[in-house]
């Protein structure tokens, strides 16, 4: 899929934007050896969302890094000017005038490094992250129960198998009692990627693996998906719940379709209390949903937690700002009338390979009493 035509004029503009302001303030040569790098920057951009998966792997990821690179030296360029207004006004002009040499200078010397930055932040193995989810009238036998919650991972053009690897080995080392896949684990057909999703099988707990769809899977195939899943070993969670037996006491883990499923099969329409039907009345209730969105209905049905993904709390600065203007959480632990919610930054990354300021994480949720 190709980008309409007016969203390339809007980037060619950008550049001519960003040219402009950063490279005028220095003489002809900086200015032609500037303006050529932009030219190469809006060449290598992603002409849409899809890129030729037989290329060779450089081929793939520099389109997406160039994405990210032109994100923050667009963004950069903008806070610059802000400066400059307010320099203007409260400097001399004196000040003002070695100030907007100094500043263009900083923008395009800060630029790679924060994308260099990023890009190894992004491409690293997640880092664990634990997180303790306080519980009222926990039965004593849960107390310490882990999940360990993997999220987003969106093995396609640039995640490869090596990559979901690497993920599953660190995964395994914390022997958790449950592993939770909280959607969107591939940005592809089964066909094209089932080799790189193919380690999940190793995926290793006391309660085993459950998994929820997520937009991503609907986009992609999501019964080729649900299929290859369950291929793997992971229990596939279809607005349906599962009773385990921890050490003789009851927990009920859930997991719903994800939010937007009814749009793509209207069989999938996420229902949490259609999930939760059927569970034991007093056992602790803990929700698999995709998206944070799911979480006022998730409380009303009466669920403890709920565990989602989505958001890649997003993922580099300062687009986690609009994730807000979507979602009820963007990432971390928040409170919600009676019920918990975690929201994992991601285990991987979608589109650019940017994690700067944004670390991806792998959750190691630990239940304890209140």
């Amino acid at each position: 899929m190709k980008f309409p035509r007016p969203v390339v004029l809007l980037l060619a503009l950008l550049h001519v934007y960003i040219g402009v302001r950063l490279l005028l303030p220095f003489g002809a040569v900086t200015q032609l050896v500037g303006g050529a790098l932009l030219a190469v920057c809006f060449w290598l951009l992603p002409k849409g969302f899809r890129i030729r998966e037989d290329a060779r792997p450089w081929a793939v990821m520099l389109p997406w890094l160039t994405m990210g690179f032109f994100s923050w030296l667009l963004v950069l360029t903008l806070l610059r000017d802000a400066g400059l207004i307010a320099s203007a006004l409260a400097l001399s002009p004196q000040v003002h005038e070695s100030w907007i040499r100094i500043s263009a200078i900083g923008v395009m010397a800060l630029t790679p490094a924060i994308t260099l930055a990023g890009f190894f932040m992004a491409r690293r193995v997640a880092p664990v992250v634990d997180v303790e989810v306080p519980l009222a009238g926990l039965a004593k036998e849960l107390e310490g129960f882990t999940i360990a919650q993997i999220s987003d991972i969106h093995a396609g053009q640039t995640i490869k198998r090596n990559f979901v690897d690497a993920i599953v080995d660190r995964v395994n080392l914390l022997q958790a009692d449950m592993i939770a896949i909280t959607g969107d684990v591939a940005d592809g057909s089964v066909q094209d990627l089932a080799h790189h999703t193919e380690p999940l099988a190793r995926l290793a707990s006391r309660h085993g693996t459950y998994f929820v769809t997520g937009n991503h899977e609907y986009y992609s195939g999501v019964h080729e998906w649900i299929r290859e899943l369950r291929r793997l070993g992971a229990r596939v969670l279809l607005n349906e719940h599962v009773v385990l037996d921890h050490d003789g006491a009851a927990l009920t883990v859930a997991g719903v379709t994800d939010w937007s499923a009814h749009h793509f099969d209207p069989s999938h329409q996420s229902d949490p209390h259609a999930a939760a039907q059927g569970a034991p009345a007093h056992a602790l209730k803990v929700l698999l949903a995709h998206q944070p969105r799911s979480a006022p209905f998730a409380e009303a049905a009466g669920y403890h937690l709920q565990l989602s993904g989505h958001t890649h709390g997003g993922q580099f600065w300062p687009w986690h700002l609009l994730v807000r203007l979507q979602q009820p959480f963007t990432a971390g632990l928040n409170r919600l009338g009676r019920m918990w919610v975690y929201t994992s930054r991601g285990t991987g990354y979608w589109g650019p390979p940017m994690r700067f300021g944004i670390p991806s994480e792998i959750a190691l949720i630990r239940l304890v009493g209140e």
